[in-house]
């Protein structure tokens, strides 16, 4: 999954997405901290291949991106839009794909721009980067190829607080930084910095009017940051594989930056911090039981501005929740299963 999997919907309840071998699953909650429906099929009896991208508008709607298979040998992207968690997803509808035609090429990610305007990236057979937008009254441009070169997988796509999109890529030993110099525009290739990435570690996050934050693991295992227009910089060692989930929140009345990461011993760790002020430095706190190998985190804020913390497993279907606990610091509630 690439994205924020789980969300706080237009209506401010939490839902959950998870891709499968054929479909997309969405559940949702009842009522705040309360049960959950059971899990539902994106897109009615659809196929799609098991891997998906999320983003979020501000007005709450989420959308869906994933490949399906069109005949043998052949893919194409598809995207979903859902209102509202309780309601229905809309059907699962093509966009095409970044060569015309063509196998799967690589993870999509999904921004949406402050028009609600979803931007849909994904790698191309030559190794840049391709992308597709909704026009403002409806249907979608043509695609657009960014260039770029021997992009890796796990693409970070983010909307700023400006409400301009922009895209991070790796590669063996660059990220590159593409960004919307005025609403509506296609994304230009606007900065690149040397910085050894592991695969599969960028996260982007909207940090400041100004600036959005990308964090990745370096070649040596650090956890690193970098803002364009200054240097990356290492804020702590990571807590294990993969990309962090981050998220923005009020801690003790202080605009922080949170993060949660399954951990190497298969816990998740969190690390706070002052946002933007990473020289304040951060450390990892393990909370939980043992996760499946597989499992992923997400963060989100519900409806009542608390921070709240999930796990997935998808070989399992078991979803953790925790929720902060009414007082100072960052004290967790038990996680329970959903």
């Amino acid at each position: 999954m690439n994205g924020d999997w789980l969300i706080r919907g237009r209506d401010g309840r939490l839902s959950v997405y998870l891709p499968v071998d054929d479909a997309v699953l969405c559940r949702a909650e009842r009522g705040p901290g309360g049960l959950w429906d059971a899990p539902r099929r994106v897109g009615g009896e659809q196929k799609v291949q098991g891997v998906l991208a999320v983003g979020q508008g501000g007005d709450g709607y989420a959308h869906l991106a994933a490949w399906r298979t069109t005949k043998p040998g052949q893919s194409a992207l598809v995207h979903s839009t859902h209102f509202r968690p309780r309601l229905a997803a809309l059907d699962w509808s093509a966009i095409g794909h970044p060569d015309k035609t063509g196998e799967r090429t690589g993870e999509p990610a999904v921004a949406v721009d402050s028009e609600g305007r979803a931007h849909v990236f994904v790698r191309n057979k030559g190794g840049g980067v391709s992308m597709v937008a909704q026009k403002e009254k409806g249907g979608w441009n043509p695609w657009r190829d960014l260039k770029g070169h021997d992009t890796q997988d796990g693409l970070a796509a983010v909307t700023g607080e400006s409400g301009r999109v922009e895209l991070y890529a790796a590669t063996s030993g660059q990220i590159l930084h593409w960004r919307q110099e005025e609403a509506g525009a296609a994304p230009v290739l606007d900065e690149t910095v040397e910085a050894p990435v592991r695969p599969g570690t960028l996260r982007a996050l909207a940090t400041s009017p100004d600036s959005s934050t990308l964090f990745f693991t370096d070649a040596s295992g650090d956890l690193c940051v970098w803002r364009p227009g200054a240097k990356p910089v290492t804020l702590l060692a990571s807590a294990g594989p993969g990309p962090v989930a981050a998220v923005r929140c009020e801690l003790d009345g202080h605009d922080c930056t949170l993060l949660a990461q399954r951990s190497a011993g298969g816990r998740v760790a969190f690390a706070a911090y002052p946002t933007e002020l990473e020289s304040a430095g951060a450390w990892w706190t393990e909370s939980g039981p043992q996760l499946p190998l597989d499992s992923v985190v997400s963060l989100a804020v519900d409806e009542d501005d608390r921070v709240v913390a999930a796990t997935l497993s998808p070989s399992t279907g078991r979803l953790l929740l925790t929720r902060r606990k009414d007082e100072p610091g960052l004290a967790l509630e038990a996680w329970r299963p959903v």
